[in-house]
């Protein structure tokens, strides 16, 4: 990854590569405070092979560490912002990190709480002028700038990405720089980048946005960041950099085209909008479409096969054409081997629901000290996702839901994907999450949570009778319930596992 980004600052030279708000580095500036930095750490002892991590919100600093880093041999880990002290600490203790470090303009006080906390910690270092440690940034200042150099090899451990801990503790993914050059190689090669990239990224670098960042340097494009999201400062950045290029999760797209400002918003420069994470209701992804344009591209991925599993190119976001592919999570990239498979590591037939399951250069090496658990997710030699999907005679698939989502009612498996695209064809429903709840009769019974969009009304009858008529009465929900809003996760994932919580009062549901 060293490699890469040397690469990437000798192209770009003096071209801008990161706005935030109303400083801007170029790519030459930004290589010259790269080698300061490495000169600044390895004066204070850290060699190759030690683990640090960042705690920061979206800044270039934080970058700047990430890459002197990739030069230098380190293993990094990476920190969610949103992020409790509680997780936080766990995810330096469980990784051996020794340095960390830290944006004192957001985080100074879990700073010194982390500092007491986590005994392997041996420096604290500060983004800036601090109370808690030194700063980094003004010690690296000092020392001239030198020519980069790449100190680690292809099988060096690169990152540890730890997963969402929806299962139990979070698990630390091993990315070796062979799995992060696979999956930047990946995308500059399948997915629809402009000509020329503004990108803007309003979700944490720490996770998917941040694994775009070299493939927007290696294109010489300029990469906006955001300490957040918010639907005006979104149409705002948009209009005045002139993006060209964005990712976003699909509850951010929903906040977007519900939000009044979209009405004025200048959005004629948007060429590609990249969105994951998470299911899109093919609905209001039609929607979406109407407002901004055909410049959607979908892709999936997970932390253990990152960024790019598969891809729905923007020629298949057609209406008129393929109005079924936009239920679909789109065909593999080349480069991997995507099959379904059932329990016994066999195929299943073309049509037929079974999991996804993933080989070749993108694979994790495995989890952080939890070899039990690698076993298990790289069993019959595949990488198993937990995701069940269906696969058409063109190659594209359509997942179904989480394998730990699925519902049994009254013997019959209910995948709540489904059921949460018909609701969603609905023109009074924003948004919608299935759950199965204790049932006597049927085990689990499926309920139904809606958000209404503004000033508009349903009724629960008629929701289910919608869901009965499309899908038939097994699908058909038991009950409605109305929120104003569904849970989601940290990166703006529906979060079922809290959604499910409100039902089951401290009942134990199977795990299927």
């Amino acid at each position: 990854m060293g490699e890469l980004f040397v690469r990437a600052i000798q192209r770009g030279g003096d071209r801008i590569a990161f706005v935030l708000d109303e400083q801007s580095i170029s790519y030459r500036e930004f290589g010259e405070r790269v080698s300061q930095l490495i000169q600044a750490l390895k004066a204070r002892g850290v060699k190759r092979g030690d683990a640090i991590a960042v705690l920061s919100s979206n800044r270039p600093e934080a970058v700047m560490i990430t890459v002197a880093g990739y030069l230098m041999g380190l293993r990094a880990t990476w920190m969610h912002p949103l992020g409790s002290e509680d997780d936080h600490t766990y995810l330096l203790d469980d990784s051996g990190v020794t340095t960390l470090f830290v944006d004192p303009n957001t985080f100074s006080e879990r700073a010194t709480a982390l500092a007491t906390r986590v005994p392997g910690l041996k420096m604290v270092l500060g983004l800036g002028a601090n109370g808690f440690g030194e700063d980094i940034l003004a010690a690296s200042a000092s020392f001239d700038a030198q020519p980069l150099a790449c100190e680690s090899d292809a099988d060096d451990i690169c990152v540890l990405v730890y997963t969402g801990g929806t299962t139990g503790k979070p698990k630390g993914v091993i990315h070796t720089h062979r799995v992060q050059v696979t999956m930047v190689m990946m995308e500059l090669a399948e997915w629809d980048w402009p000509c020329e990239v503004r990108f803007l990224a309003m979700t944490p670098i720490t996770h998917a946005a941040g694994a775009m960042i070299c493939a927007v340097m290696l294109r010489s494009g300029t990469f906006v960041m955001s300490k957040g999201f918010e639907p005006n400062r979104f149409f705002e950045l948009v209009e005045r950099h002139r993006i060209t290029s964005t990712f976003l999760v699909p509850t951010m797209v929903y906040v977007l085209l519900d939000h009044p400002g979209i009405a004025t918003a200048d959005l004629s420069s948007l060429e590609l909008v990249i969105y994951g994470a998470s299911p899109m209701s093919p609905s209001r992804l039609i929607e979406a479409m109407k407002r901004f344009g055909p410049v959607f591209m979908q892709l999936y991925a997970q932390s253990e096969a990152p960024n790019t599993v598969t891809v729905l190119r923007q020629r298949d976001h057609d209406p008129e054409r393929f109005a079924h592919r936009l239920a679909s999570c789109g065909s593999p990239i080349a480069g991997n081997q995507v099959r379904l498979l059932d329990d016994d590591g066999r195929e299943v037939a073309l049509g037929e629901v079974g999991e996804i399951c993933v080989r070749g250069p993108l694979v994790m090496s495995g989890y952080w000290n939890k070899p039990d658990e690698t076993a298990k997710a790289l069993r019959h030699g595949w990488l198993h996702t937990g995701d069940l999907a269906r696969q058409d005679k063109d190659g594209f698939l359509y997942i179904v839901d989480r394998s730990k989502d699925m519902i049994i009612s009254g013997g019959f498996n209910v995948y709540p994907r489904e059921i949460e695209d018909v609701l969603t064809t609905h023109p009074a429903v924003a948004a919608a999450g299935v759950v199965g709840v204790p049932d006597d009769k049927w085990g689990e019974a499926v309920k139904a949570v809606v958000v209404l969009k503004p000033d508009m009304q349903a009724s629960a009858e008629e929701l289910i009778a919608l869901v009965r008529e499309r899908k038939g009465v097994v699908y058909a929900p038991k009950s409605v319930d109305f929120v104003d809003s569904l849970p989601v996760t940290g990166l703006g994932k529906p979060d079922k596992k809290q959604l499910r919580a409100r039902y089951w009062s401290g009942q134990q549901r199977a795990v299927h």
